[in-house]
């Protein structure tokens, strides 16, 4: 194998949107993420709506304002 072709890999603090911080190993010292395992929905089995310019709220009051249809007869 060729040497001096791999990065360096240092201590690196890795810090989360929710406020977790952990460290662990990778080329850059600090490193920011939006989601981690604290607040991710897999790993607490809490479900969050991430709503993308109200496409939650415009689909529940487009199927809750719909009544069913009266039987004929």
């Amino acid at each position: 194998m060729k040497q001096g072709i791999h990065p360096d890999y240092i201590d690196c603090r890795v810090r989360c949107g929710c406020g977790n911080e952990f460290m662990t190993r990778a080329t850059v010292k600090e490193m920011h993420v939006e989601i981690c395992s604290a607040c991710h929905p897999f790993y607490t089995g809490k479900q969050k709506f991430v709503d993308a310019a109200g496409r939650v709220d415009r689909f529940q009051r487009k199927y809750q304002t719909q009544k069913p249809a009266q039987p004929t007869g």
